[in-house]
């Protein structure tokens, strides 16, 4: 069924909802008035028919309307918000079935409250206007609930890679070359890689990888080194082995369209994860570095030159391995981004498992907490302390959070990228039973406890010398504290 057809359904409905209720009709009487089932007016109500010709005259009478009136997309003003909803195309966008949630159960919440769902949909879409949200930023929010849902495992992908690495032979357990990786590409696919591809092209420096699917060509930016170009050739294997069809054909996504292509390049991206970095072997590295009693950063290092990767791919690849072979499921990743240029720091991906942990993104621009060793591994390499091989910096931390129970072990890999920012991945596991039940070095007495909070403007500890910025919105908190404390005695 058309978009623009289930649309019809539910507009007709709705107004028929309400001409029926405006003129205080029961089902019953309508049914008496038009000679229709009350099951199939219901129906018709809820979005899941829609009348023909004849039938449409005959509600249209009994409604006291025309049939023009009734079948036309216009909707009363108090419809507004919802024909805005219908009309943007964006509810039939929405992956609701991932979430195991019908279509028409949702058209029957606007069919039971058109004038509340009107109100929520209008303060959506004010929201969204007043912090500049698009259509993808809804796309990556429902992307990453689905992820977290599944605890970032997918068992489906896991098997397509197994079975990729059977068919070809693939040898797993340590780094795939890039010219190994590109061989593939050939043969199997008949995509030819071309090094440095991008360099005709100044103003697209910034873009990882584009795809010429006429020519079938994957251009790559000479910029990348060899752990980004052997992750850039398994996404595109990827598409490819999955039959990916809707994608973008650069590296990463610069505008999202739909979900679904969020969804593919997140499916590539994992494909090209759990090749370049096999689950058999690697969940055998991750129990070595468990069972490890004291805390090995170098150990990590480590696996970073054993498989190739970035510090990044290695901590998504330990968000699915974590839960799933371990148990550990209440862990979180976060991505920050430092812009050297204007003192700027970001957290540009997140991903929280289990619940929502203490420490995530802010959009309020405020300062992230720099008692977090991911921000304390970021200032060390402004300073210029010295990095391992490979030019990473390794850190560790207990983390509590001020004014809550929770205490989290994180591990953090931070790296120049460029002249122009570092960057920092971290992973956050809450310590509990089940992780002193599975992470040896936990108790390990080398490791550093800090009391730590979210932003700097929220945070309450008292003589923080790490403070970025006063904590006004603690302090606006207090002042209102005091106003209302003032008000209650001046009443009394």
């Amino acid at each position: 069924m058309s978009n623009k057809a289930q649309n019809n359904k539910i507009i007709f409905g709705l107004k028929m909802r309400s001409l029926r209720t405006g003129r205080n009709l029961s089902f019953a009487e309508l049914s008496k008035h038009t000679g229709m089932a009350v099951s199939y007016l219901n129906e018709i109500e809820k979005g899941k028919k829609y009348p023909k010709a004849d039938k449409i005259t005959l509600l249209a009478a009994a409604l006291e309307t025309t049939s023009a009136d009734l079948t036309s997309e216009e909707m009363p003003k108090n419809f507004a918000p919802v024909a805005d909803l219908l009309q943007s195309n964006f509810l039939n966008e929405l992956p609701l079935d991932l979430f195991g949630i019908e279509m028409n159960k949702v058209v029957e919440i606007i069919a039971n409250a058109p004038m509340r769902v009107g109100a929520f949909v209008s303060t959506l879409v004010e929201l969204g206007r007043n912090y500049a949200l698009r259509e993808e930023n809804f796309y990556f929010a429902a992307l990453r609930s689905y992820l977290e849902l599944h605890n970032n495992y997918f068992e489906d992908l896991e098997e397509a890679v197994r079975q990729f690495v059977r068919q070809h032979r693939v040898p797993i357990g340590h780094a795939l070359p890039v010219s190994y990786l590109a061989g593939l590409l050939g043969k199997k696919y008949e995509i030819e890689v071309v090094e440095d591809g991008l360099a005709p092209y100044p103003d697209l420096q910034a873009i990882r990888s584009v795809y010429l699917p006429k020519r079938r060509k994957l251009l790559l930016n000479g910029q990348l080194n060899e752990a980004q170009k052997a992750f850039q050739l398994g996404k595109e294997l990827g598409f490819n082995a999955l039959h990916l069809s809707e994608r973008s054909n650069t590296g990463s996504l610069l505008r999202v369209k739909t979900f679904e292509e969020a969804l593919n390049h997140y499916k590539a991206g994992y494909f090209s994860a759990a090749l370049l970095m096999h689950r058999d072997g690697f969940v055998k590295d991750v129990e070595q570095f468990l069972k490890r009693d004291k805390w090995d950063g170098l150990f990590l290092i480590h696996l970073l030159e054993k498989y190739q990767a970035s510090p990044e791919l290695l901590c998504q690849r330990l968000t699915g391995v974590l839960p799933r072979f371990f148990d550990l499921k209440k862990i979180f990743f976060l991505r920050f981004v430092e812009d050297l240029k204007v003192g700027k720091i970001e957290i540009n991906k997140e991903l929280h498992l289990d619940r929502k942990h203490q420490p995530h993104g802010n959009g309020l621009d405020e300062h992230y907490c720099r008692r977090w060793v991911s921000l304390t591994l970021l200032e060390d390499l402004k300073q210029g302390v010295l990095t391992e091989k490979g030019g990473f910096l390794v850190g560790v931390q207990k983390s509590h959070y001020h004014k809550t129970s929770d205490e989290y072990l994180c591990f953090s890999i931070a790296r120049k990228v460029g002249d122009a920012k570092n960057v920092s991945v971290t992973i956050g596991i809450l310590i509990d039973a089940t992780a002193h039940a599975k992470i040896k070095f936990l108790n390990d007495p080398a490791l550093s406890r800090r009391e730590v909070s979210t932003t700097c403007e929220r945070c309450s500890v008292v003589g923080c010398a790490e403070r970025a910025v006063p904590p006004s919105v603690v302090l606006r908190r207090e002042q209102r504290n005091r106003v209302s404390e003032a008000l209650k005695k001046l009443l009394e």
